[in-house]
């Protein structure tokens, strides 16, 4: 299993460290190329101005948009949910609003409800954004103060907060647990 880390900005070592625990190998994603022949991807926090000027001086956006709608599985965190909206990418059907919470000095920590993962999960959010609006086919998995920090449309899952910066791996499990379950159902066709 090969999962890509989008290594254009943004702290992508942590995640692939998340990856390698459980099992997974790491690609650093930084062209178009290095998205040939994997099985995932996740799309890390950073900021996004900055991440928009990287995919589109890579070409990356519209390679980035055939991942995304083949159906593999793709985990998106912080500034990587920005990047997926209908203003950027245009993968979800969702707007985030970039800095939601406010700036540096507003990040926090909040357990959160995450639908599906059981037991609380504790988020890191460090100007962290929200879904401002989400659209028909986007089921919302976490809030905080009302806001949506967590969603899922079809194989994607994209979250406000930093789960490579916690130590519990569920989330980044949930996209290795994807990804095998595309596998079987392949080999069973």
């Amino acid at each position: 299993m090969v999962v890509g880390v989008l290594a254009l900005q943004g702290d992508f070592e942590a995640h692939c460290r998340v990856l390698r625990a459980l099992g997974a190998d790491c690609r650093l994603v930084r062209t178009p190329q290095d998205l040939d022949g994997l099985d995932g991807l996740v799309m890390p926090g950073g900021e996004s101005t900055t991440m928009t000027l990287g995919i589109e001086r890579e070409g990356l956006a519209e390679p980035l948009r055939e991942l995304a709608r083949s159906g593999k599985p793709v985990l998106a965190t912080c500034a990587g949910m920005i990047m997926l909206d209908r203003d950027h990418l245009g993968v979800l059907d969702m707007v985030a609003r970039r800095n939601a919470f406010g700036r540096q000095l507003n990040s926090f920590e909040s357990d959160l409800d995450l639908s599906g993962f059981g037991e609380t999960l504790r988020a890191v959010f460090i100007r962290a954004p929200w879904v401002e609006d989400a659209g028909e086919g986007i089921e919302v998995l976490a809030e905080v103060d009302g806001h949506p920090v967590a969603v899922r449309q079809g194989e994607i899952m994209a979250v406000a907060f930093h789960p490579e910066l916690t130590g519990d791996p569920r989330v980044h499990a949930w996209l290795v647990e994807r990804i095998h379950a595309a596998e079987r159902a392949r080999e069973a066709a």
